[in-house]
């Protein structure tokens, strides 16, 4: 509309933002996950101490 359409991205280009959305999305459940069991460790620690 103002300026055309984007350019076209190379397969390498595609493949990059495909990895970093791959090790995004893998950050994220990851952090979810330690949020999650994160009240157990502390108990855990509370326990123990």
């Amino acid at each position: 509309m103002f300026g055309g359409p984007p350019p076209q991205l190379s397969a390498a280009e595609i493949r990059a933002q495909e990895e970093e959305a791959n090790l995004t999305m893998q950050k994220v459940i990851v952090g979810a996950v330690l949020l999650y069991l994160s009240p157990f460790a502390i108990d855990v620690v509370k326990k123990i101490v």
